[in-house]
């Protein structure tokens, strides 16, 4: 048996002489020994290292065994320590019973007993004892490992809220060279009177468009991989989802020549679902027909009610996908033939998006290929419901009338550019790149509209809008920033502006916002 310290015998004796005969027989047997006064040297020995205690029924009348009690009665997880109890026969007393109940791990012997009896229990006491330090290493090995995987767990929870400061914020930076690039094509595309002049700014046009596209796609992987997408259900018809999709996806299929034809249930088919969510999921399918189809190829849509549900498929005669990839084509960053070219473009983030927005709504996605060369399909299902009894009413959108309007944005390029396009639409502008002056101006000129950026240095658009909110109360104040994320619209709303526009601008929402807004309204209910 280990001599260590961990396997004392901790020994309260019945008188001294009791003491000097016990301690002799225990080292004689090799056992290491530590003889107490009392119970309350015995507890106070207790807490610290200890293999067994043996004591007797003599302990019964120190006032301090409830002391004694209440410690072996508190250990922690692994340990029981065994006690060894010499007890007079026939001993019926209460004290004695109250001892013998309340000590989980006892042996009790007749005193007298012989030396071999007690030997053999203490013995087996320390082999209990044994057992139970192993236990302990375990637990510590245990808790060594869960604390391991705590930091662990931290760090990585720490990496991915930093991931996600890191893309909103790219995804910031990226907006604010896009925004003025986009509104210079605009400029160019209604000035331009050359034709190749018109052409080239349709090209930056359609790029500048592909860069937004992949920044949204950089933000909403990490909104998927966190849950973070909060879905805004209504009954929709899925032949209008098709529409906007078809719509979003024109200039792409124009561009590459194909051939695209729908056909459509002959009886709408309703689901309840986020109109933007579901429109990005068909529209993202069909993007991917498009760009892996060669020239001139044939791209079908058809929607159906099958077993019950609705089922959109899209099918081409494009590339293909190979056996190999089809399992894993809903991952993230997964895409097909990695050529050197890099003609297709993307992240490989698509298709994941797509999956979950789907699954989001109760629904499945479905990808069939029979090989490289011979086309695709893809199937979205989801469940439907009973068409509503009256379908929602549909805001009116006027082209907004020739108002006064303030831009501010630190960003010079991005707020002359968006000035001039505004101005060509027979708008007054004013533009100022800082929050003061943005102040000072709107006070003095009192505009009709504020464009704000939310990112100025000296002073953040919220706060630029709360001052303004309380003054200004027929004016629409606009949020124009690069921050698109759901928690960037809700402070916006908070801090009172009228409506969300996530730079670059679309400028369709921006003329449906300005002609929507009615002064008094709680906003016009646009966001991007």
């Amino acid at each position: 048996m280990n001599q260590g310290a961990d396997y004392r015998v901790l020994l309260l004796p019945a008188t001294r002489r009791d003491a000097e005969v016990s301690k002799q027989v225990l080292e004689r047997a090799g056992l290491p020994c530590t003889i107490c006064g009392d119970v309350k040297g015995l507890a106070a020995q207790a807490r610290e290292a200890v293999g067994t205690i043996l004591f007797t029924d003599a302990s019964f009348q120190d006032p301090n065994l409830g002391l004694l009690l209440a410690q072996l009665a508190n250990q922690p997880a692994w340990s029981d320590i065994p006690v060894v109890l010499l007890c007079q026969s026939g001993l019926l007393s209460s004290t004695a019973q109250q001892v013998t109940a309340e000590i989980r791990n006892l042996t009790v012997l007749e005193r007298p007993t012989s030396i071999r009896t007690l030997l053999s229990s203490l013995n087996a006491a320390l082999r209990a004892r044994a057992r139970q330090y192993q236990m302990r290493e375990q637990f510590n090995d245990l808790r060594a490992s869960e604390n391991a995987l705590k930091r662990a767990s931290d760090a990585l929870k720490d990496s991915n809220r930093r991931k996600d400061i890191f893309l909103a914020m790219l995804a910031h930076e990226l907006r604010n060279p896009l925004a003025p690039i986009r509104n210079a094509t605009e400029v160019m595309t209604r000035r331009a009177s050359d034709p190749q002049l018109g052409q080239a700014a349709s090209i930056v046009k359609r790029q500048v468009t592909q860069l937004t596209r992949l920044v949204d796609d950089l933000l909403d992987m990490s909104r998927v991989t966190q849950d973070r997408i909060e879905l805004r259900r209504q009954p929709l018809d899925l032949a209008a989802i098709i529409a906007d999709a078809r719509e979003t996806v024109e200039p792409l299929l124009q561009e590459k020549g194909h051939t695209f034809s729908v056909a459509y249930s002959p009886e709408p088919l309703y689901v309840n679902g986020d109109h933007a969510r579901l429109v990005q999921s068909v529209a993202n399918i069909l993007t991917n027909a498009a760009k892996y189809t060669d020239p001139g190829g044939e791209i079908r849509l058809s929607l159906q009610k099958r077993h019950g549900q609705a089922a959109i498929a899209i099918t081409d005669n494009g590339m293909g996908i190979a056996s190999d990839l089809l399992p894993h084509l809903f991952a993230l960053f997964v895409q097909g033939d990695r050529s050197l070219d890099r003609s297709q473009g993307g992240l490989g983030i698509g298709l994941s998006v797509v999956k979950r927005l789907v699954e989001m709504h109760a629904g499945r996605v479905f990808a069939y290929s029979q090989g490289p060369g011979h086309g695709s399909t893809f199937e979205i299902w989801l469940p439907l419901i009973q068409a509503p009894d009256e379908a929602a009413p549909v805001l009116e959108v006027r082209k907004s009338a020739v108002k006064r309007i303030l831009i501010v944005d630190d960003n010079e390029d991005a707020a002359n550019s968006l000035a001039t396009i505004l101005k060509l639409d027979g708008h007054s502008i004013d533009v100022v790149y800082s929050a003061n002056d943005a102040l000072r101006c709107a006070e003095a000129t009192t505009p009709e509209v504020i464009l704000l950026d939310l990112g100025l240095p000296e002073m953040s658009g919220y706060e630029v809008a709360a001052r303004l909110r309380g003054k200004l109360l027929t004016t629409q104040i606009v949020a124009l920033t690069g921050y698109g994320q759901a928690e960037d619209i809700g402070r916006a709303t908070a801090a009172g502006f009228d409506a969300h526009i996530i730079k670059p601008v679309d400028f369709d929402l921006l003329t449906k916002i300005l002609g929507a807004f009615r002064p008094g309204t709680e906003g016009c209910g646009f966001r991007t």
